[in-house]
């Protein structure tokens, strides 16, 4: 017990921190860019829908390395592109935080586009044509029909993303690498710390993941549930 609080005492908590600054700024990203991509989707015809819904969902079921290795070739200064970044607007991607973000929301992205596309999916159409009837713009339909009839979907996705960008490893080790304090989140100190042999540092940080996944958990319940009920008693 004694060596728990002393690790406790002495423990740098700057992964947390990273972690939590990565997490909210990729669920803001994935938040908008799911919501106008599984919006568009939904529009096309079932052969695109394929194709296009192929290439986004693809980050969820490759190995998070691979896509850490294409986002590496895409940023790094050796790159057309890295170096067009870093020329022009003084952008470093590669072992900075702006990687983790990318990386984070690369990974989180499908998560978010999915949660959102279903909810669209299941929308009952009468509600968007009322909208037109009473003369309502497209855009008006979208945030004061759409949005709110699927906004357990929507609530889920982002609580959902938020979690798989906080817990994020594979992708953010390769692309911004583990700087501490600057890179070094909560999966790259665990992992750190396990190499090392100092298994009760990697049990607190263990700990702590699960405590805030079990908090994600219970938030995306209880929101879930308060929105169904609000749309049954609408």
């Amino acid at each position: 017990m004694s060596d728990v609080t002393e690790i406790l005492k002495n423990l740098d908590w700057s992964p947390l921190f990273v972690s939590l600054k990565t997490g909210i700024a990729a669920t803001i990203i994935s938040f908008f860019l799911g919501i106008y991509a599984a919006r568009k989707v939904v529009k096309i015809s079932p052969g695109k829908k394929a194709v296009v819904d192929g290439i986004l969902t693809l980050p969820m079921v490759l190995p998070p390395t691979s896509a850490g290795f294409f986002l590496l070739l895409l940023f790094s200064r050796k790159r057309p592109f890295g170096i067009f970044l870093y020329d022009t607007f003084d952008i470093k991607v590669v072992q900075s935080w702006i990687g983790c973000v990318i990386a984070a929301t690369v990974i989180a992205f499908p998560l978010m586009y999915r949660n959102a596309r279903a909810a669209f999916e299941q929308i009952d159409v009468n509600l968007i044509y009322a909208g037109r009837t009473l003369g309502m713009s497209e855009i008006e339909i979208f945030w004061k029909v759409v949005i709110p009839a699927a906004g357990p979907g929507v609530a889920s996705g982002t609580i959902l993303t938020f979690a798989r960008a906080l817990g994020e490893y594979g992708a953010t080790s390769m692309l911004a690498g583990n700087i501490p304090g600057k890179t070094g989140t909560i999966s790259q100190k665990i992992a750190m710390v396990i190499q090392d042999g100092d298994y009760l540092t990697a049990g607190i940080w263990v700990l702590i993941v699960m405590a805030i996944a079990f908090a994600v958990i219970c938030l995306m319940n209880l929101v879930s549930g308060r929105m169904m009920k609000e749309i049954k008693r609408w």
